[in-house]
């Protein structure tokens, strides 16, 4: 059950990462996007091409946690390195640009390691 559990966080995870590539890839010079990151329309409109660099680095990690999760049991260890890889950019991202980063990313990669931990999986 913990090991479910944990793949359904491990999905989730991947869903946030997947909405942070759209809000930084096609809405960070919206009035949603904005919203989101608290950013002045000058600074959105400056800052558009590196978010979009960012938005596919997040992706990535999306689609990293999406392969673990589709090779089913064989994909343990991708999921471990994947959700790992979030929960270090999450800690960065805390101290280096908005606290909150740590809420939204990395909490939600600690939760999933740590239920894979306690499921018996590693």
């Amino acid at each position: 059950m913990t090991f479910l559990l944990a793949n359904v966080v491990t999905g989730l995870v991947a869903l946030i990462h997947l909405y942070i590539l759209v809000l930084e890839m096609f809405l960070w010079n919206t009035p949603k996007g904005r919203k989101a990151f608290g950013l002045t329309p000058e600074f959105a409109q400056a800052t558009q091409v590196l978010a979009a660099n960012q938005g596919l680095y997040n992706g990535f990690l999306a689609a990293g946690l999406i392969w673990g999760l589709l090779l089913g049991s064989a994909g343990l260890p991708v999921k471990l390195f994947f959700l790992g890889c979030v929960a270090v950019a999450g800690v960065y991202g805390a101290a280096t640009a908005s606290r909150k980063i740590l809420y939204i990313q990395a909490l939600p990669a600690v939760l999933g390691l740590a239920l894979f931990g306690v499921s018996g999986a590693l």
